[in-house]
């Protein structure tokens, strides 16, 4: 089933994809006096795209503001339902990192470490298109349900 969901991204336009739908629904989510419900789906994850141009604009070494760390929290909170649907283990994530972006990222099912991020240049996280951003989330849910698939007898302990 691992590789039903990565083959998804190539199946369907980004848009589409389990993955962006999910990242939507945990951006929704957030919304709790209904500030964003005229806004597009499309918009609110808008802030991801990060092309060459504006990667550039960005500095090479420096600090991450709140809101991005709050987005890649997001991001990875959708990568963590979807595994938890497709394996109904509940997953946890668990970020440790210096305030000059660098750390890890690990979810966390039962006693089993799914996936495990390294993190560096996190002022800079962002993906080229839409596309990268669905490829990239779909693979840490094929990879966090393939290790669940692999060592179940831990992830359910």
């Amino acid at each position: 089933m691992a590789e039903a969901i990565a083959d998804t991204v190539e199946a369907v336009p980004a848009e589409e994809t389990l993955f962006v739908k999910e990242l939507i629904k945990v951006w929704r989510a957030q919304d709790t006096h209904g500030a964003w419900e005229s806004k597009k789906d499309l918009d609110l994850i808008e802030p991801y795209i990060l092309d060459k141009e504006a990667r550039r604009a960005l500095p090479i070494i420096g600090d991450p503001d709140p809101e991005t760390i709050w987005r890649m929290e997001l991001f990875f909170n959708a990568v963590c339902l979807l595994i938890e649907r497709e394996t109904r283990v509940m997953i946890s994530p668990m970020l440790k990192m210096s305030h000059e972006g660098f750390g890890r990222m690990v979810l966390i099912g039962g006693r089993l470490i799914v996936v495990n991020k390294q993190l560096r240049d996190v002022h800079r996280f962002g993906f080229d298109n839409l596309g990268k951003l669905a490829e990239e989330g779909s693979k840490y849910v094929a990879s966090g349900v393939e290790m669940i698939q692999k060592f179940p007898e831990v992830a359910n302990y």
